[in-house]
């Protein structure tokens, strides 16, 4: 056992299996991290500044955790989250890390244990589980190490030897921050990706103000549909000058559509003025849809799909304390129909990369594997979000790797605000698809020689060719 952690974590039970994990184990470990859809923020890069306190680092900003104390009763107001009105929350770090820490024992089998076990024990050298009795000791540890230089965004990145991390930017974002890092001389490798939501989503709060912005911004006249495609290319080339090499479209449904370019640019004129009933509006995001897709092709950005999240579920989380804050619940999707028009326009493209996500697990098997097991342009993204988790990452690999391979899946991304669990994170997939390997050579459906090139390729070399990176 080593502090928190136990060097067979997550490998199979039965020895002559263990011990070929454990190789396998020992031979992807020490990879860099290749992180290419993460959502940590330029700015902790660019001014390189000591993180917080414990509670602010590692509790208020991240929704795995509060949602689970929140669902336990626990106000998101004692757990310091910020109320979008500027109204009293908890502002104590001591005072939020202890309700934490009390409350720990909620986190029981879940993924989020895992992480918080290997953060405290790799990154902390803390070898005893938070509880009521050990929090203010605890706290006073972590918030020690926090003041000290190696334990700055910088130093973190070399220590968790991270190879590039792309960041997660508006259409709008003027990517400042990321300028900052360039002109530091700092070798660390931050790239951004462009989420373009705000300005393809009618229902996206400050939809029509956010396309005049866009307008002002490129100088495209976004009033008219030519235009609007026009500022979309321009920020995409500009992301693509401080090393974007992806997009990414976060939309509710897998609907694609493919207009024709008057029929585009009529449903534009009623989507911008307002005008555009709900159907006409998810008809939009499916036209836009395909023409990210098309511009992929012809920029080479590789797109990435995150459909089927019911987000903000709760209407009062929102109103109070805004978008992200755990609400967001996995949905039914469908990808035959939904991404068909989209498919019949580029699907058999080459050169083109359109990494699917879902959050329907139901649709591994039936729809995933076998669309990305046979169209170029696809690749399936890893098990994301509520199923970034150990059963969730095995149940990926056995559902769709019969049909689509291991070569029309993309490695593993963390998507994660946590910065401190990017490592806990990747060392967790890879020890699951280790002991999955494993298995594949003990039962004889694999050579073991084989395995170990997989497993290389699982933890690095598939995310880097696919993110082109």
């Amino acid at each position: 056992m080593r502090g928190l952690i136990d060097p067979d974590l997550l490998f199979p039970a039965e020895e002559r299996t263990r011990a070929l994990a454990r190789r396998l184990y020992a031979e992807v470990s020490g990879l860099p991290i290749v992180s290419p859809h993460g959502h940590t923020e330029p700015r902790w890069y660019a001014l390189d500044e000591p993180f917080p306190d414990p509670a602010q680092l590692l509790i208020v900003p991240d929704h795995y955790v509060f949602r689970m104390l929140f669902s336990q009763g626990i106000r998101l107001e004692e757990l310091g989250v910020p109320a979008l009105d500027g109204s009293q929350v908890e502002t104590d770090g001591r005072a939020i890390w202890r309700r934490f820490c009390e409350n720990y024992h909620l986190f029981r089998g879940t993924p989020t244990r895992l992480w918080f076990d290997y953060t405290l024990s790799e990154l902390f050298g803390i070898d005893e589980l938070p509880s009521a009795a050990s929090s203010d000791r605890l706290y006073d540890h972590v918030a020690d190490c926090l003041g000290r230089p190696d334990y700055r965004p910088r130093a973190l990145y070399e220590r968790f030897n991270i190879e590039v991390i792309s960041t997660t930017d508006t259409a709008l974002d003027d990517l400042g921050w990321h300028g900052k890092i360039l002109e530091s001389g700092w070798k660390g490798r931050v790239v951004p990706a462009y989420r373009p939501d705000a300005v393809v989503d009618p229902d996206f709060q400050g939809f029509s103000t956010n396309l005049d912005k866009l307008g002002d911004i490129t100088g495209a006249d976004t009033a008219k549909w030519s235009g609007y495609l026009d500022a979309h290319r321009s920020r995409r080339a500009y992301f693509k000058n401080f090393g974007a090499t992806s997009t990414d479209h976060g939309h509710a449904t897998a609907d694609t559509a493919n207009l024709s370019q008057a029929e585009a640019a009529a449903l534009f004129d009623r989507v911008r003025l307002g005008k555009a009933d709900a159907d006409e509006r998810r008809l939009f995001r499916a036209q836009m849809l395909t023409e990210m897709a098309k511009m992929s092709l012809d920029d080479g950005l590789v797109m990435q799909i995150h459909p089927g999240s019911f987000r903000n579920h709760s209407p009062a989380i929102l109103a109070k304390f805004g978008r992200d804050k755990g609400f967001d619940i996995p949905a039914r999707t469908d990808y035959v129909t939904a991404l068909k028009p989209l498919l019949d326009a580029v699907g058999l493209e080459r050169d083109l990369t359109v990494i699917l996500f879902t959050l329907d697990e139901t649709s591994y098997a039936r729809e995933l594997a076998p669309l990305a097991g046979v169209y170029p342009a696809l690749k399936l993204g890893p098990a994301w979000w509520f199923h970034d988790s150990a059963e969730g990452m095995r149940r990926f690999r056995e559902m769709t790797t019969e049909t689509a391979g291991f070569y029309n899946t993309v490695g593993f991304n963390d998507d994660t605000r946590a910065f401190p669990s990017i490592p806990a994170r990747h060392d967790i997939a890879r020890r699951v698809d280790c002991a999955f390997l494993a298995r594949l050579v003990a039962e004889h459906r694999l050579r073991e020689d084989e395995a170990y090139e997989l497993a290389r390729d699982l933890a690095y070399g598939l995310a880097k060719e696919a993110y082109r990176l």
